[in-house]
């Protein structure tokens, strides 16, 4: 799974009621109880290239395609930061204080390392070690003194344990990683997610959990899963929960975006498997109460209808908006 998403966010938040009692489904981790206490709520901004296809749509009489677009436009999404360009911090200061006075809880990515996606559909990143220090030196100023939710480098351990990198850019990764969780944890008001990939990725969950512990993850308050990929909720919650168990208890998030129909299937699909493969939905919306107490949220990491990469007839660049590709997601 490689990650290809730099977002802008759109509208709202809403929440799920935990699991019921009789859900057939076995639990791999404790349910929590429904409670009467607030439950948390993301924070985005209100535009973005959904709602720009909801106007359009309705201003060329396609008011069911613009209804599809709606479930999108109108759910929080994680808002990416990718690159050094100037005013990168100032975005992210101006989304964290209007957040804030919104009384909601931003999601930001970052995603900036050096080396990011191994040169694949999303390479690029930081030209070097220095300069990551002191782009994640920026990025934890601009959100200090506000509470705010990072997901921090997509699938950068990950790669680490696909060896496509040699072992002293590993090792220079592992520091990096922990180096940016220090610096982010330094205002206690933001939550640090150290991101582990996806059930169907690496599945030797033993491999997985050194990559984390190497790269800091006792200083994290946790790790995310699932980002720009299509495993189910289930997998992702039993995956979690294994990691979890050797890691003392860690909590985690999810990235439920696209997992509504599950993964495409495996065999022969090569790239087809989770770059911008057909026949998948949208999954569980954005919220904090997922029935399990260590999961501490389902989110929207990747931007549903942004693509994956120039990889199948008529997919744009990573990153950009696909509006044939967002209606698919929310009508199928």
């Amino acid at each position: 799974m490689r990650v290809r998403s730099v977002v802008l966010a759109v509208v709202a938040c809403t929440a799920l009621t935990a699991c019921a009692d009789d859900d057939p489904a076995p639990r791999t981790s404790t349910p929590v109880p429904v409670s009467s206490a607030p439950v948390e709520q993301f924070y985005v901004e209100p535009a973005g290239p959904a709602v720009a296809q909801v106007q359009t749509w309705e201003a060329q009489g396609r008011p069911a395609d613009a209804a599809a677009v709606r479930r999108i436009a109108g759910e929080p999404t994680a808002v990416w930061f990718a690159d050094a360009d100037l005013g990168f911090a100032d975005k992210a200061r101006r989304l964290v204080a209007a957040a804030a006075a919104a009384g909601r809880t931003p999601v930001l990515v970052a995603y900036y390392v050096p080396g990011r996606d191994c040169g694949g559909h999303s390479g690029g990143g930081a030209p070097d070690a220095a300069a990551y220090r002191e782009w994640i030196a920026q990025l934890a100023g601009a959100v200090k003194g506000s509470p705010a939710l990072v997901v921090l480098e997509p699938d950068a351990v990950t790669h680490v344990l696909q060896d496509c990198m040699p072992a002293e850019a590993a090792e220079e990764r592992y520091q990096l990683l922990g180096a940016a969780i220090r610096a982010l944890k330094a205002d206690p008001g933001v939550r640090v997610y150290l991101d582990g990939g996806n059930p169907g990725w690496v599945k030797d969950v033993d491999r997985v959990v050194d990559g984390l512990r190497r790269a800091g993850i006792a200083d994290a308050d946790g790790f995310s899963l699932n980002v720009a990929n299509f495993e189910t909720t289930d997998a992702n919650i039993g995956y979690g929960t294994a990691i979890s168990d050797r890691l003392g208890g860690k909590h985690f998030v999810i990235d439920t975006s696209r997992n509504g129909n599950g993964p495409a299937e495996t065999a022969g699909s090569g790239d087809g498997h989770w770059c911008n493969p057909p026949g998948r939905a949208l999954g569980p919306a954005p919220t904090a109460r997922t029935g399990h107490d260590r999961v501490d949220a389902y989110l929207w990491v990747k931007r549903p209808g942004e693509s994956d990469g120039a990889c199948g007839d008529d997919a744009p660049p990573a990153g950009q908006w696909w509006p044939e590709y967002a209606l698919a997601l929310a009508t199928n």
